[in-house]
């Protein structure tokens, strides 16, 4: 059974985008989360940063691990989740909903971003 929404577009470092006109709401995986463990820190950019895709744009922290987040997109961010400064353990328990981190102005067209089946290929891949 597939955590992946199929509506959604994901990233070699575990990100995904939903498109949305001109705007993309981006957050991190199931695989991810799952990786990560309990969720307990999540830093996050501020309405009107600049994100290049594959950069840095805040980070997440774990009981396990901290880890990066590496935006999928270019673009603008116009609004950002702030509900997981107080309660960051909704990226685990709804990574694909109230677990969004941001929301970005696109500056283009998304690139080298994956589908939901060869997201999946690519983590089952990584597994091994």
């Amino acid at each position: 059974m597939s955590n992946n929404p199929t509506e959604l577009l994901y990233s070699r470092t575990h990100e995904w985008a939903r498109l949305e006109g001109e705007e993309a709401v981006i957050g991190i995986t199931w695989f991810a989360q799952k990786s990560l463990g309990d969720i307990t820190y999540v830093e996050l950019p501020r309405a009107g940063d600049r994100l290049t895709a594959g950069t840095e744009f805040g980070s997440v922290e774990s009981v396990k691990a901290a880890s990066d987040l590496i935006s999928p997109v270019n673009g603008v961010v116009v609004a950002v989740n702030t509900a997981l400064e107080n309660a960051p353990e909704t990226l685990n328990t709804a990574p694909f909903g109230d677990g969004w981190l941001a929301r970005v102005k696109l500056a283009d067209n998304p690139k080298d971003l994956m589908a939901a089946a060869a997201y999946e290929a690519f983590c089952a891949a990584e597994k091994h």
